[in-house]
């Protein structure tokens, strides 16, 4: 049996997205200072081309400093739509030559070639992946190969963009040993700040430090942070089919024809699981509905859309998806919303939809139903006639099938 050490894992990384993408559907912005995001003051940068962040800009900034910072920068607001149908295309190129893939996020993306070697070079046919996915997407990508995912991922981050690496097995702590611990992955500021408060500088450092003093420092994350110091992660590629889907339904008391009633629940569900999804820092790229009859047949309806996590794009999605569906006008005995196609990502990634009103709107009613329970804050529509909901509506989580 081959130990989790001896792994041979790639890591695959479309440079800076978004803006690859708009590079490709016009050629006269290659090369140009370009931000991706909310127009005017009150809009935020979703993100920034190379020649951008040479500028000091960064995703997440308010676009009116980022203009401040590079006056001649060009601003774009978005497609997430194109962004998605980008991302699915890639996917489905790694879908049909990988053994085993894990899609991490929108443009991530982790293979495990573990004993491929024994037939042809790992390496050799990871690169020729990365060529083919090149020429038939049209988009530039990056590619670190090593022992363990973490590792595999920093080395992608060392040769972009459109880069590649490996680090061969053993040489992993002195690979990370001389880097910043800002290199680490979920080594945020906080914690970076926490740690050169302390003199600890770089990884090397931070890998000689006992574990029970990192602990007294960083609680539980100070082993995690050892481990990663070390060169050490034993996380599995998950295979993309297995990831789950969110979904909740509700049977009613009494069958009803209430539209009101109806929108009201759509409203109150998506709300549910959408919270989920923040969650999660998942995001879902299909949405289905279920209706069962008063005769019990139960239809479903299901659309694909752009990659969100966002209570109004979905709301929008969920209402259109139930008008085409419920034509029967009878009783309705039965609803269900089910989110799948699911991928990593936050609500960073709709940055570009939003102001920073809109964003911190969100951030503010998270921190609400984190502290209080999701119930508690709802929008004013979603106040339903009393004693149709029975007390035990369902909330499902169930593994997304492949197609």
């Amino acid at each position: 049996m081959i130990s989790l050490q001896q792994r041979s894992i790639a890591h695959f990384d479309l440079d800076c997205f978004f803006v690859s993408v708009e590079v490709q559907k016009n050629s006269t912005l290659k090369g140009k200072p370009l931000l991706v995001g909310g127009h005017g003051d009150r809009g935020v940068v979703a993100a920034c081309s190379y020649e951008a962040r040479r500028f000091g800009i960064h995703s997440a900034m308010p676009m009116k400093t980022a203009l401040k910072l590079c006056p001649h920068a060009i601003v774009l607001s978005g497609d997430m739509e194109a962004y998605s149908e980008k991302s699915k295309e890639v996917t489905e190129i790694i879908a049909n030559n990988a053994p085993l893939y894990e899609k991490s996020s929108i443009d991530e993306f982790y293979l495990d070639l573990t004993g491929m070697d024994k037939y042809f070079g790992s390496l050799q046919w990871t690169i020729e992946l990365r060529e083919k996915i090149m020429k038939e997407s049209g988009l530039p990508i990056s590619l670190g190969m090593a022992s363990n995912k973490m590792v595999s991922k920093v080395a992608t981050n060392e040769v972009k963009p459109n880069g590649k690496m490996q680090v061969l097995f053993g040489g992993e702590k002195a690979f990370l040993a001389p880097m910043p611990v800002e290199k680490l992955p979920m080594v945020g500021k906080e914690t970076a700040a926490q740690l050169h408060r302390r003199g600890v500088e770089n990884v090397r450092t931070l890998s000689e430090i006992p574990i029970p003093l990192l602990e007294a420092w960083l609680g539980k994350n100070g082993i995690a942070l050892w481990n990663k110091a070390n060169g050490i992660d034993e996380s599995p590629v998950i295979p993309y089919h297995e990831q789950k889907s969110i979904s909740t339904e509700n049977t009613f008391r009494a069958d009803t024809i209430d539209m009101q009633f109806l929108h009201a629940e759509l409203v109150r569900m998506t709300e549910k699981i959408a919270f989920e999804l923040r969650q999660q820092d998942k995001l879902t790229g299909c949405v289905t509905i279920k209706i069962r009859y008063s005769d019990f047949e139960t239809v479903t309806k299901q659309m694909t859309i752009p990659y969100t996590c966002s209570d109004h794009i979905l709301l929008e999605k969920v209402k259109e998806l139930f008008q085409r569906l419920y034509d029967r006008r009878l009783l309705v005995r039965l609803i269900g919303i089910r989110f799948s196609h699911l991928v990593q990502g936050n609500y960073q990634i709709s940055l570009f939809d939003d102001t920073q009103e809109m964003i911190a709107l969100y951030q503010a009613i998270d921190h609400i139903k984190n502290r209080f329970g999701w119930q508690y804050l709802m929008k004013g529509t979603n106040v339903a006639a009393p004693g149709k909901r029975k007390d035990n509506h369902l909330r499902h989580i169930m593994p997304y099938q492949k197609r």
